[in-house]
């Protein structure tokens, strides 16, 4: 449990910190933005998205009083409550835009799948730390994992959101790579998976889903309709040139042409506002924070550190990677927020635990590892 030792203070990671509170402060000062004119009525985004952060602060300070070693244990327990709760949302969710996700607390709504990303990355790090193969798993040891990303995934596809449900077959696939596999597996994962494409088109995917992957094709075809979204994020990002139009004064967000501008196309509203030199400034600093984060994986302690926070990492890279490529029209609207930018509790808060996480992990690297079975 908790012990306290004063080389941890030592060994804290500053780096790390800053450019994480560089991003967060840079995500408010968007959301004010995206928000900006604010309602007469209610509370504003960024107001309920800074309550959110206070809160993911908290359980950041929380996470870095216990041993991370402490998950493998926890973790029997954290996957099956996510999985209730997934289970549950079939029953007593909220509707919202043709999709049961969210079980209303009270004073925010909670969405599950996206506590679900977070403890597959935990479920994986503890499996394949606890189970070390040396010459590369091969299909039969990797029944379990596969078994345990195919529980949420099924759950989260009746829900539906095909957007979180792709990012755990991310999560799976770039941990199970990870940690090796024979030449073999790979040929029989990629077969599977080329067929998986087909099968999800002709048997699982919606026609709304479907009609989202013809507009990115071809969005100039109804661009009124469909199209309209990946138009409007193009002509925002676009319009911002060099330098952007300046801070409060893009047109395309504050005249309400750009959808969705304070969630999944919250970053269109930066680079309308900021332009090509403030949108790379952006990137860079977030892109760096998450090679850090790989540098904290290379030099963790254990095994179950080094997967811990790769898994982190791979979490946040694979959302922010796929949001940027869908604002610029590169791939389809799926619903995936950028971490830290996109207005959302749910989101935010379990990406502020898995920096917590990350922070552990890089904190404790001088301490011996002990593992916990």
């Amino acid at each position: 449990m908790f012990r306290f030792d004063r080389r941890m203070l030592a060994h804290f990671d500053w780096w790390l910190l800053i450019m994480f509170l560089m991003v967060c402060g840079m995500a408010l000062l968007n959301l004010y933005s995206a928000s900006y004119p604010p309602k007469p009525w209610g509370t504003p985004p960024y107001l309920k998205q800074l309550y959110f952060f206070l809160m993911g602060f908290a359980f950041i300070l929380f996470i870095l009083c216990f041993d991370y070693q402490e998950l493998h244990f926890w973790n029997y327990f954290f996957y099956g409550f996510v999985v209730l709760l997934l289970a549950a949302i079939l029953i007593i969710g909220k509707t919202a835009g043709g999709a049961q996700r969210w079980i209303n607390l009270g004073f925010f709504n909670l969405q599950p799948s996206e506590l679900a990303k977070l403890m597959l990355v935990i479920t994986l790090a503890s499996y394949y730390s606890r189970k070390e193969v040396t010459d590369g798993y091969t299909i039969r040891q990797l029944i379990v994992p596969i078994g345990l990303t195919a529980v949420p995934f099924l759950l989260i596809m009746l829900q539906p959101d095909l957007g979180t449900a792709l990012m755990l077959g991310f999560i799976f696939v770039s941990m199970t790579v990870y940690v090796k596999l024979r030449f073999s597996v790979y040929a029989i994962l990629g077969s599977c998976g080329i067929a998986a494409v087909f099968v999800a088109w002709d048997r699982l995917l919606k026609p709304y889903q479907k009609q989202r992957i013809q507009t990115f094709l071809n969005p100039e075809h109804d661009p009124m309709g469909h199209g309209y979204q990946i138009m409007q994020s193009k002509i925002a990002v676009g319009s911002g040139g060099r330098f952007g139009k300046g801070y409060l004064e893009g047109t395309q967000g504050h005249l309400h042409f750009l959808p969705e501008r304070h969630t999944d196309f919250a970053f269109a509203v930066w680079g309308e506002e900021w332009g090509f030199f403030g949108s790379a400034f952006f990137v860079a600093i977030y892109f760096m924070m998450l090679l850090w984060g790989l540098y904290t994986s290379a030099f963790a302690r254990d095994r179950f550190g080094m997967l811990l926070s790769f898994g982190v990492v791979m979490l946040i890279f694979w959302q922010a990677v796929i949001n940027l490529l869908m604002i610029l029209g590169f791939l389809p609207v799926v619903g995936i927020p950028l971490p830290l930018v996109s207005y959302g509790g749910s989101s935010l808060l379990t990406t502020l635990i898995g920096f917590g996480i990350l922070l552990n992990v890089r904190m404790r690297r001088f301490q011996v590892g002990q593992n916990i079975d």
